[in-house]
């Protein structure tokens, strides 16, 4: 199967869909990450079947573009946030972090046991409620030119923390299921690894670049201020792998350093090319590993149904709670930026799958629910972002 001319066949059918779901989105005044997903789905082995699961399991290389795609859109989001602005917001930004986790896990878990698992799979459901995916927030912001706005700070650093504790979560799950026992030493140290890798990275790093960022001009081709800066992000993306965090974690660190240097501006020009490019394999792949004939019954469309509303509402009043000091239109934003899942509840879903926790069809409703978060997130945000918009005088950011 792998040879090369399949494989440059499946990209030119991966990258037109892509574009074609995004415009046709756009012109239904959604953003383009919706039909990028749509595509996926359309595209993938429930409706057309161009794309079979064995071409994005782990480790093929669409899937690995797909990585490469999400972490390159972390790091121009981490490109446009600068670490003074995320310390501003940092008390609301733990506050939906925290919230963010506990009230989905709370309500997931009390749903999965009512659905008839035992507590201990109830917990491995659970799991999959909690983590955001920071990716398909941030590039709606993106889109709509938001990131600058004090809801989108506490979003992106609520996602941080939110990785953090969704990562600790998942270890608690994985050792409750596996039976290996409940280890609170081995479970803090890696806590520490995480945030200490977070606060030595983010805090020093800034400083470092703040401090010098001659270097970057020193070597004499005019693209390496953009060729460090990647494979510091590539870098970092591994390095956060090590630390049991996303790879897209270290990605936005190593943005949100290089945009404390004086290049800021040309990086972010330079990276635009390569995110047009390589993120919506990201999107359409995701979309792609949902098959829809798992749903295909009532019963399956009902248990969907009622899993997605649990998993929007337990987000959103997380989310909500935790950013009233906002006022309730910029809490509901922040809600509504905490919805999707994406990739996360996907990785959960098939770890889930391999340890025999989950059969076809709760791992189909998973990553069903996984998407359709993230297919509901982008319209609703998009609404209220330009709701807020229209009613409040647009300052233009000056300062950048």
């Amino acid at each position: 199967m792998h040879h090369a001319s399949d494989i440059l066949l499946t990209l030119f059918i991966v990258f037109v869909a892509a574009q074609i779901g995004g415009e046709i989105a756009q012109r239904l005044k959604l953003p383009g990450v919706v039909g990028e997903i749509a595509a996926g789905c359309v595209i993938g082995p429930s409706v057309l079947g161009w794309i079979t699961p064995e071409q994005v399991a782990t480790g093929t290389p669409l899937d690995v573009l797909a990585e490469i795609g999400v972490v390159l859109l972390l790091f121009s989001v981490g490109l446009e946030t600068r670490l003074e602005d995320l310390k501003r917001v940092g008390k609301t930004a733990f506050l939906v972090g925290v919230l963010g986790v506990l009230i989905p896990f709370g309500m997931g878990s009390l749903w999965a046991h009512s659905a008839g698992f035992d507590w201990g799979k109830s917990l491995f459901v659970a799991a999959a409620f909690v983590a955001t995916s920071a990716g398909i927030t941030a590039r709606v912001l993106q889109e709509l030119g938001a990131l600058q706005r004090t809801e989108s700070k506490v979003i992106l650093g609520a996602a941080v923390i939110d990785d953090i504790l969704a990562m600790l979560l998942l270890g608690v799950v994985v050792a409750v299921q596996g039976g290996e026992g409940f280890n609170p030493m081995s479970l803090l140290m890696v806590l520490g690894g995480a945030i200490g890798f977070i606060a030595v990275i983010g805090l020093g790093g800034a400083r470092v670049m703040r401090w010098n960022s001659t270097w970057l001009d020193r070597p004499s081709n005019p693209q390496s201020p953009l060729l460090i800066v990647l494979a510091l992000c590539l870098g970092l993306a591994y390095v956060s792998t090590l630390f049991g965090l996303a790879a897209i974690i270290g990605a936005f660190l190593a943005g949100m350093i290089a945009s404390e240097t004086r290049q800021q501006h040309t990086l972010e020009k330079q990276t635009m090319p390569l995110l047009a490019l390589l993120t919506p394999f990201f999107f359409v792949i995701t979309g792609s590993k949902i098959d829809l004939q798992q749903l295909a019954n009532a019963d399956a469309l009902i248990m969907l149904a009622v899993v997605t509303v649990i998993a929007i509402i337990s987000k959103l009043l997380g989310g909500f709670l935790g950013a009233l000091s906002l006022g309730k239109r910029g809490a509901a934003i922040v809600g509504f930026g905490m919805v999707p899942r994406g990739e996360v509840g996907v990785v959960i879903a098939s770890l889930g799958l391999a340890a025999g926790v989950f059969n076809d069809r709760i791992y189909a409703i998973i990553v069903a629910m996984s998407l359709l978060t993230a297919m509901v997130t982008p319209p609703v945000l998009a609404w209220l972002l330009r709701r807020s918009g229209s009613d409040t005088a647009e300052t233009p950011n000056v300062s950048g």
